[in-house]
């Protein structure tokens, strides 16, 4: 049985092949995700936890002390450290906001990190030059030198706290490490610590690290340390748990790429599933009278079913090795997108654990041998002599099974549409998971009656071209319906995947119209003037400076702050909730800003009064007419709001609001914020409406003017905020198309698959087309049509798929007050079609090509 088949293996290896290939992709996806994840593990192992390098104890504030947390570790602290025996030196690391001025004139946050006093205690490594000497010297990040181009030498300018620019000299370019900039790939540079005072406003050390002496542990080290500093508010580590820590954070954040990444290889291997089930399906058709044949001279069925089980694991274990060489290759070039999206050049690693390659194996081979049970054991059933008939009988059967399919296709679609229906009318959350699964059981109803459909599809879909073409058309459609079993599976594995990327899509754009059209009706500012650093306002002067412009007929400025709101005489016992605030004046509320009112009014706001957002009134459990305790905090503090801190003042809820995107939580007017936060600095943003007449390019240029002295004002207008939105929504859609696009890719192969064990199938009859007359040119094209009914029959109905399952999920999160346009780009989907139609004339290709060159005789003959 072992020779037998060996034999078959060598026979059919070409017929494999395109199988083959179906399944490498699916296991190149997954086994290239799990890579890519150990090589980010491993990169922040051996290049990025620059900061726990050579740190035998590390010292940070106690985020359960807040008035420590915001104090920082005092230079008292980090002399107790350095008198504590067994450390050889310590450090004190201290970081400040210092805007960096690019080319263009205009600021763009930047961090400004203290250089260390010992080199061992550098969070990062030098790439060229040397750290600064003088107080006018400065290292920069690579990064920022590569994005801005600067040199070694050059010249760069940074803010101090009034916005003044001091000018200094690059002596040096490094990497940085796992700080806070490296997570949003800020810019960062290196200064003396006699200079970050001078810029910016510190809150004392973030963190104070030592050297142990030679011949101490860490561990009695961090002891002794501990025992110095006493109850201070402050966390003692050693350096091997502050580097574990580091790994920890960053392994988390790697985990849930490769979670994502893994759900789309899930997806990849349903299909390459589906295209192995119908690979196996048609050999062993086209096998029956060999193996009634092993049967009739002694075969039992179990040694039948063992022989394609046997096949299907050699070509697993073949499909698996080469998807694991592609894996290494996806890895590669996922880490170069990851580097070039931070802009920075990437070491490419490839960590080939031994639990990659034994999952890369093991799920290779799993989906390709359950892929072949159901063919194997419909193979064995076949009795010897029927099978050897030249038609044998099966009518009866498919009679049956067509029931049982009908029956299982209306349970899932009852099951779908019930579970679809609860989530139109739940809550945003559950209905979005009852409609998620119900668009998985509509989907598994259109895959199981795909026999029943495909027929009429392909029918109606070979019209157009019947009439166009004229017979080989027409023969095409019929070839595309005979075998309605081998057709659905065909066009099910494209459906699949095309199905997913438009419902993608089509929610992603929802989003985007429903997004871009808030924004035109609550922000109308022709262009809104906001600080390029969060924790620093614009002065008021540029107000004035705006409103002498002639081209302006609006200058509205806006405070932004944090606060805390209560209800009266319950302030002092707990905090309450924190919610972004905004003082506007009376008269941007209608022109400048125009929230939708759910409740009571909006037309002015009293000193008195305040508005709230749905969401915030909801969280509070605020309602008009209400009386609430609001506190402000200071802008230095950010979102951390003290409840104890600044004076509370008693407000009337007027008006709740429903708003999104740069909208605040609660609205006062601007003379009310200011009394309740005498200390504000400027304003958070100014909102421009332009003169009538006034074209967008010469307001622009006006208000450029206008802002020019102020290198943190930043000018954005609502078509480019739209713009910006977009761009970040099609990034996203991009890696999406990619990663699914593999997926549709497999069934691609499907269809070519299909074909070619279609041609040598049909050999005898090819032989007779041409034999009756018909050309070879005719026949390619007979084959070029029947791929691309396929092709159109998948993608369409996936389309079609999409689009309804996308309205479903846009129903599921819309709410009362918050709407979600549904919208279809049809750009984005007719270039899907097409692609599709490009896709299957290229599959076509090749089994046109043989079954063109094939000898009429020698067909005849040989079939």
């Amino acid at each position: 049985m072992l020779r037998t088949i060996v034999a078959g293996l060598r026979a059919r290896t070409a017929r494999l092949v395109l199988s083959s290939v179906a399944i490498a992709l699916g296991v190149a996806l997954v086994t290239g995700t799990l890579v890519l994840g150990d090589a980010i593990k491993a990169s922040v192992a051996d290049e990025f936890a620059r900061d726990a390098r050579n740190v035998d104890v590390a010292v940070d504030p106690n985020t359960s002390h807040s008035a420590t947390e915001r104090a920082g570790l005092t230079p008292a602290m980090l002399d107790t450290v350095r008198r504590v025996p067994g450390v050889a030196a310590a450090d004190g690391r201290q970081s400040v906001a210092v805007p960096l001025v690019h080319a263009g004139g205009r600021a763009k946050p930047a961090l400004g990190v203290a250089v260390a006093s010992d080199p061992r205690l550098r969070p990062y490594d030098l790439v060229s030059g040397r750290d600064p000497e003088r107080p006018d010297e400065v290292t920069v990040d690579q990064r920022t030198a590569a994005a801005d181009h600067i040199p070694l030498g050059g010249q760069l300018t940074l803010l101090d706290r009034r916005n003044t620019p001091h000018r200094f000299t690059v002596v040096g370019t490094y990497q940085q490490g796992t700080s806070r900039s490296e997570a949003f790939l800020a810019d960062q540079v290196v200064l003396l610590p006699s200079v970050l005072p001078t810029l910016g406003e510190g809150h004392g050390y973030e963190q104070i690290v030592a050297v142990a002496a030679p011949g101490v542990d860490q561990a009695q080290l961090a002891a002794r340390v501990r025992s110095a500093l006493g109850a201070a508010g402050v966390t003692v580590r050693t350096g091997a748990e502050l580097t574990q820590q580091r790994l920890r954070s960053v392994a988390e954040s790697a985990g849930s790429f490769s979670t994502f990444l893994l759900v789309f290889a899930l997806v990849a291997l349903v299909v390459a599933a589906m295209v192995i089930y119908n690979t196996f399906t048609i050999l062993l058709a086209q096998r029956t009278r060999e193996i009634a044949l092993m049967r009739c001279v002694g075969a039992s069925r179990p040694q039948v079913f063992r022989s394609v089980l046997a096949e299907a694991i050699a070509m697993g274990l073949a499909a698996s090795g080469l998807g694991l060489l592609g894996g290494l290759g996806l890895s590669a070039a996922l880490q170069r997108a990851v580097g070039a999206l931070g802009g920075t050049a990437t070491t490419v690693r490839l960590p080939l654990s031994g639990s990659t390659v034994i999952v890369g194996f093991a799920v290779g081979v799993l989906v390709t041998v359950l892929s072949a049970v159901v063919p194997a054991l419909r193979a064995t059933r076949v009795p010897p002599v029927t099978a050897l008939r030249a038609l044998p009988e099966g009518h009866d059967e498919v009679m049956r099974t067509s029931r049982k399919r009908i029956a299982f296709v209306l349970l899932l679609a009852l099951a779908g549409s019930g579970l679809a229906a609860l989530g139109l009318v739940a809550g945003r959350d559950t209905g979005m998971l009852l409609t998620g699964a119900g668009t998985v059981a509509l989907l598994g109803a259109v895959v199981a009656a795909g026999p029943l459909i495909v027929g009429p599809i392909n029918r109606l879909l070979g019209v157009i071209p019947g009439a166009l073409f004229g017979v080989p058309a027409r023969l095409a459609s019929a070839n595309a319906t005979r075998n309605p079993r081998r057709t659905a599976a065909t066009t099910a594995a494209l459906m699949i995947g095309v199905t997913i990327v438009t419902m993608i899509t089509v929610v992603a754009n929802s989003g985007k119209q429903t997004v871009n059209a808030e924004i035109d009706k609550q922000f109308p500012a022709d262009f809104t003037v906001t600080s390029a650093i969060s924790d620093r306002a614009l002065p008021a002067s540029l107000v004035d400076d705006l409103r002498r412009t002639g081209e302006l007929r609006l200058v509205a400025p806006e405070y932004r702050g944090y606060a805390t709101l209560d209800r009266p005489g319950t302030a002092g016992a707990t905090p309450g909730d924190t919610f972004s605030i905004s003082g506007v004046g009376t008269d941007s509320l209608g022109e400048l800003l125009r929230p939708t009112v759910v409740a009571g009014r909006l037309d002015r706001l009293g000193g008195d009064e305040i508005a709230l957002r749905d969401t915030a009134a909801r969280e509070a459990g605020l309602h008009v007419g209400d009386r609430v305790s609001v506190r402000v905090a200071d802008l230095a503090e950010d979102e951390r709001v003290d409840p104890g801190r600044g004076p509370a003042t008693t407000l009337r809820v007027v008006a709740i609001y429903h708003g999104s995107g740069p909208l605040a939580s609660a609205l006062v007017d601007a003379a009310a914020y200011t009394r309740m936060q005498p200390n504000v600095a400027g304003f958070d943003r100014i909102l421009v409406r332009l003169r009538d007449g006034v074209s967008a390019a010469n307001g622009r240029d006006a208000v450029e003017r206008a802002t020019r002295a102020v290198p943190i004002a930043e000018i954005d207008s609502a078509a480019q905020t739209k713009e910006e939105l977009n761009s970040e929504v099609n990034k996203v859609l991009a890696l999406v198309w990619a990663l699914i696009g593999l997926a549709v890719v497999i069934a691609l192969f499907g269809i070519a698959n299909t074909l070619t064990l279609s041609v040598i199938e049909r050999t005898r009859e090819s032989a007779l087309l041409r034999a009756l007359g018909l050309t070879r040119g005719q026949l390619r094209l007979m084959l070029l049509v029947e791929s691309v009914l396929l092709g159109v029959a998948g993608a369409g109905l996936g389309m079609l798929l999409g689009s309804g399952f996308a309205w479903l999920l846009d129903r599921s999160l819309s709410t009362k007050d918050e709407v979600i346009t549904f919208a279809v780009p049809f750009d984005q989907v007719g270039v899907m079609l097409l692609t599709a139609v490009v896709a299957a004339v290229l599959a076509a290709v090749l089994p046109a090509r043989r079954a063109a060159r094939t000898s009429v005789v020698a067909a005849m003959v040989d079939a």
